[in-house]
């Protein structure tokens, strides 16, 4: 229950939907992913 808290808190400032905030969220994550290398464990 605490993700779908974190999800209103997400969409609410930005003034979308809780659905849309998700694929908001999940794209930028991809874009992430993508950018450090799309290594599934990250080196430290």
């Amino acid at each position: 229950m605490k993700i779908t808290e974190d999800v209103g808190k997400y969409a609410a400032p930005q003034g979308i939907a809780e659905e849309e905030a998700l694929k908001k969220g999940m794209e930028e994550k991809s874009h992430e992913f993508t950018e450090k290398g799309s290594e599934l464990y990250a080196r430290t």
